[in-house]
């Protein structure tokens, strides 16, 4: 039962999503994990999708997965790239990984209108600007 299961509390670990100019001076995005604690993280799995409503159209993209090995401490990871127009709807990355023999999980939700440029900021790990989730 759900009453019976030890949640651990998830700490050190963030979101990104970060904007970079390509090798063609044009502008695109992409997620990242980051993390900010001193050891490592095993078998990190993220998966990742969208839902919510556009045009008066509910609207689902793929559920995509995403598996690490090891994430190394104080360091981030490219995990895929973003279409801008999925800033509209909500985009929900599911994070599960290992310390030691003890799992972890997480739901990073970025919510419509959080993408913004008023939400912006440096992420210094990246040396990028863009979104952070902790």
């Amino acid at each position: 039962m759900k009453k019976d299961i030890d949640f651990h509390t998830v700490a050190g670990v963030s979101v990104a999503i970060a904007r970079e100019l390509n090798t063609l001076g044009q502008e695109e995005w992409n997620v990242y994990f980051i993390n900010n604690n001193d050891f490592y993280l095993d078998n990190v799995l993220i998966a990742s999708k969208g839902y919510g409503e556009q045009q008066g159209q509910e609207v689902k993209t793929s559920v995509l997965r995403h598996m690490f090995d090891q994430v190394a401490p104080k360091s981030a990871l490219q995990v895929e790239p973003i279409d801008p127009a999925l800033f509209q709807i909500t985009n929900e990355f599911w994070v599960s990984y290992y310390i030691g023999k003890t799992i972890y999980d997480k739901r990073f939700l970025f919510v419509p209108g959080s993408i913004v440029e008023e939400n912006i900021i440096h992420i210094s790990i990246l040396e990028k600007e863009g979104v952070l989730h902790s």
